[in-house]
């Protein structure tokens, strides 16, 4: 990498600040995850309970890329994503585990915030990686629209959950934006 790399920098799109995820922000956090229906396509359905979302949050904090994201407009917590498994070889890195309130879906938050990711993640890496659950349409379908191409199916393991059937998507630096 060319320049201090910082996997829990913060960033900032037209709507959303995304801050570093503490220990702190677990009832903030759950406060948006307890809703069923955010998880209603994704491969874990149970992490709206409080014990499931809780080892979530744990391999959340473990990560050290994770982040909670605040709507700049009222500043309450909106949803969380992370940067995770830089390959120095491949030159490569994952963006995944996100989520947002349903008040939020369809109104520009996902892609504000991961246009704002990728151009801080392509300043060190050529290529970014997405693993998506096989069944949640909605992300795939949103990833599609920001220039990301299916590349694999894979079995990924969840931190402390079961593995499960994940599409990987895929955006390089020279396509990104084209």
């Amino acid at each position: 990498m060319h320049a201090p790399f910082d996997t829990q920098p913060i960033l900032e799109s037209d709507n959303a600040l995304l801050l570093p995820l503490t220990e702190h922000d677990f009832d903030a956090l759950f406060k948006v995850a307890s809703d069923p229906l955010i998880w209603e396509q994704h491969p874990n359905q149970d992490r709206w309970q409080e014990p499931v979302f809780r080892n979530f949050f744990e391999g959340a904090i473990q990560s050290r890329g994770a982040f909670k994201i605040i709507d700049k407009a009222n500043g309450e917590v909106i949803g969380s994503t992370r940067i995770y498994d830089y390959n120095e070889q491949t030159d490569s890195i994952l963006i995944g585990y996100t989520f947002f309130a349903r008040t939020c879906w369809g109104k520009g938050y996902n892609t504000g915030v991961k246009r704002v990711m990728l151009e801080y993640l392509f300043r060190f890496v050529s290529t970014v990686d997405f693993h998506i659950g096989a069944t949640n349409y909605r992300s795939q379908h949103s990833i599609v629209r920001l220039g990301a191409r299916k590349v694999a199916e894979l079995e990924v393991a969840y931190y402390g959950e079961a593995t499960r059937l994940n599409f990987v998507y895929r955006i390089k630096k020279e396509e990104f934006g084209a």
